[in-house]
């Protein structure tokens, strides 16, 4: 009896097992697609303004941690260095705090350099003195051009103003080969170069931080991202342009109240260049996450749309 009930609980069990629905097979594992990340590769060579350089450092610094195996280095030649080396073909990317120049276009194309121009911030260029200056509180553009002219007489701050101590102006400014120096004589003296030589100039706005930061009577000028990265070594002058004393801001420069030293910033990418995936990548993250980064290093982003129609004319 006990081996019957033990031969129907086994077959019970068997009919039991058939009618529960059979599992199905495991789906084999989808192996994930190769990342972008591991199939971009390459070096990608800015060159140019010292202006533009804090945009493009950080871009490529947050480009580099998405796309590790691309190196990307940023020189500072000034704007007319670096269209040198551009239009000769030894770089892909130009920054540029001005426009580029007719024999500068003339030289690309002689080398069959074909180039487009991205427009990436807003600058205010930025007159500075030392913190330990206390006289001066503004300036205003006659003054400047008073100053910076080619036949200038001054060589004390009692020659811009009485009142001020009759001590001798230590002056610090870009060189020839600089955007902001050229955007500089034309605001200010009214003419494109046209400036006085005898003062320090450097194509590194650092440079000329620290000569500011360093001698009490000292007067610079240079993009307004270097003061928001030393604002402890330097002290913002406010500009009278003939509608009150205006301090550039991110605000001022972006609503242009902040006048004649306002500007846009550039950078223009070679052609063939783009044809490299890196590069085109670089240019598009740059016109997209990058310009997230425009007021981190102290400029002002532009409008979305700039920034859209740029993208157009990459795609």
């Amino acid at each position: 009896m006990n081996l019957r009930l033990a031969i129907i609980l086994v077959l019970a069990g068997v009919l039991l097992a058939g009618c529960v629905s059979k599992a199905p097979d495991a789906q084999p594992t989808e192996q994930p697609a190769e990342t972008p990340t591991a199939t971009i590769s390459g070096t990608i060579k800015l060159d140019g303004s010292s202006t533009v350089f804090p945009i493009s450092e950080a871009v490529g610094e947050e480009f580099q941690k998405l796309y590790p195996n691309v190196r990307v280095t940023v020189g500072i030649s000034g704007t007319g260095g670096g269209f040198k080396k551009f239009c000769a073909g030894e770089t892909d990317i130009s920054d540029a705090s001005r426009p580029i120049k007719g024999p500068e276009i003339s030289l690309c194309a002689n080398n069959s350099i074909t180039y487009e121009e991205f427009k990436v911030a807003f600058d205010g260029l930025s007159v500075m003195v030392n913190p330990q200056n206390t006289w001066v509180d503004y300036l205003t553009v006659a003054e400047l051009k008073k100053i910076w002219e080619p036949d200038s007489t001054v060589k004390t701050w009692r020659d811009v103003r009485p009142d001020w101590p009759n001590e001798k102006i230590i002056l610090v400014g870009a060189d020839t080969d600089s955007g902001t120096f050229d955007y500089f004589t034309d605001a200010i003296v009214g003419k494109e170069k046209s400036s006085r030589s005898d003062y320090t100039a450097s194509a590194d706005d650092n440079v000329l931080v620290q000569a500011i930061a360093g001698e009490k009577n000292a007067l610079g000028y240079f993009g307004y991202a270097y003061y928001v990265e030393n604002p402890g070594k330097l002290k913002l002058v406010a500009i009278d342009g003939g509608k009150g004393q205006i301090l550039p801001s991110e605000q001022t420069i972006n609503d242009g109240t902040y006048k004649p030293l306002s500007r846009p910033l550039f950078i223009y990418a070679n052609k063939e260049s783009l044809k490299r995936t890196e590069v085109k990548e670089f240019v598009k993250y740059y016109l997209t996450e990058g310009k997230e980064l425009v007021s981190q290093v102290g400029y002002v982003k532009m409008p979305d749309s700039v920034y859209e129609e740029g993208l157009s004319r990459l795609r």
